[in-house]
C-alpha cells in the first residue's frame, strides 16, 4: 500500500495498492486484484478481502470490468455486498457476479466505494473539496483521449473548480511509446497535447512518440477547471514495486480506491 502526503477532505479516504502484501503466486505476486489476468479465482479473492480488512470496509468495492471507454456508472444503482454477511456464508462468490462493464465510477452515499484497476494506465481518483462526492477513473490513453475523466466530473453536482485530483502510479513519459496515430487523437481535441509528446528517432523508429499521460490528463483536468491536482509520479514500468503490463505482459493489477467515510 502506498501512501502520499496528499491534502485529502476529512470525509474522503484514498488508497492505493502496490504488488505487493497478497497471496497470489508469481506471475500475479503477489497482492493482484483483477480476475480477469489468468490468475486463480480464489487467489483473488483472498487478495480482495485482505485490501479489504485493511482498509477497514464495510460494503465491497464496485469492481468494473474496464474496456478503455468513458462509461461512468453511479453507485447509488448498483446493490451493495455487505462484507460481514459475506464472511459468514461460504456461498456467496464474488467470481460469479456478472461484470459490471464502466471505466469509472461515482458516488455521494457513506462507505460505497469507487475503484478502478490498472497495470501502466492512469488511475484518476477525484473528490470535492466539501467532502461528500468521490469518483474514481480509469484512464488509458482511448479513454482520456476520449473523454473518461470529463464523464466523470459531469457526475458531480460541485462545481469543477470544487474539485480535487489524485493521480495515481502509471507509465511514465520516458518508457510509454504510442504511434503517431495516438498523439494525432490527442491533438484532433487540443493542439496544446503536442506538448506531451517527445519525437523518437525518425531513423530506427519512424512516426514514434514518447508520452506523458500524466501530463495529458493534468491538461484535461486544467481544461475543466480543476486546479487542484496532486499526482504520485511513479512510473509503473520502471518500478517493480508495480504490476507493469508494458513491461511482463502477463501480470496482475493494483487498486486505486476512493470513498466517503460518513
Amino acid at each position: 500500500m502506498q501512501l502520499h502526503d496528499w491534502p485529502v477532505p476529512d470525509n474522503v479516504a484514498i488508497a492505493m495498492t502496490d504488488r505487493h502484501g497478497g497471496v497470489s503466486l508469481a506471475p500475479y505476486d503477489s497482492l493482484n486484484l483483477g480476475l480477469h489476468v489468468g490468475d486463480a479465482p480464489q487467489q483473488v479473492l483472498a487478495n480482495r478481502g485482505i485490501l479489504a480488512k485493511l482498509l477497514g470496509l464495510a460494503t465491497e468495492p464496485v469492481w468494473l470490468e474496464q474496456v478503455h471507454g468513458t462509461q461512468v456508472v453511479d453507485l447509488a444503482d448498483i446493490a451493495p455486498i455487505n462484507l460481514a454477511q459475506e464472511a459468514q456464508s461460504e456461498c456467496v462468490a464474488l467470481q460469479d457476479t456478472p461484470p459490471l462493464v464502466a471505466d469509472a465510477s461515482y458516488s455521494n452515499l457513506a462507505g460505497r466505494v469507487c475503484v478502478v484497476m490498472t497495470a501502466d494506465c492512469l488511475p484518476v481518483l477525484l473528490c470535492n473539496e466539501q467532502g461528500t462526492e468521490v469518483a474514481a477513473a480509469h484512464a488509458g490513453w482511448r479513454g482520456l483521449c476520449d473523454g473518461v475523466i470529463e464523464a466523470s466530473v459531469a457526475k458531480f453536482a460541485s462545481e469543477p473548480s470544487e474539485l480535487i485530483a489524485y493521480l495515481g502510479p502509471a507509465i511514465g513519459p520516458k518508457t510509454f511509446e504510442v504511434g503517431a496515430e495516438v498523439r494525432a487523437a490527442f491533438m484532433a481535441t487540443d493542439p496544446n497535447a503536442a506538448n506531451c509528446f517527445v519525437a523518437q528517432c525518425q531513423a530506427t523508429k519512424p512516426d514514434k512518440y514518447l508520452a506523458d499521460i500524466i501530463g495529458l490528463a493534468k491538461l484535461r483536468l486544467k481544461q475543466l477547471g480543476i486546479k487542484q491536482v496532486y499526482s504520485a509520479d511513479i512510473c509503473t514500468v520502471s518500478s517493480p514495486d508495480y504490476f507493469s503490463y508494458r513491461r511482463d505482459k502477463v501480470t496482475g493489477r493494483m487498486a486505486s480506491l476512493i470513498w466517503l467515510r460518513s
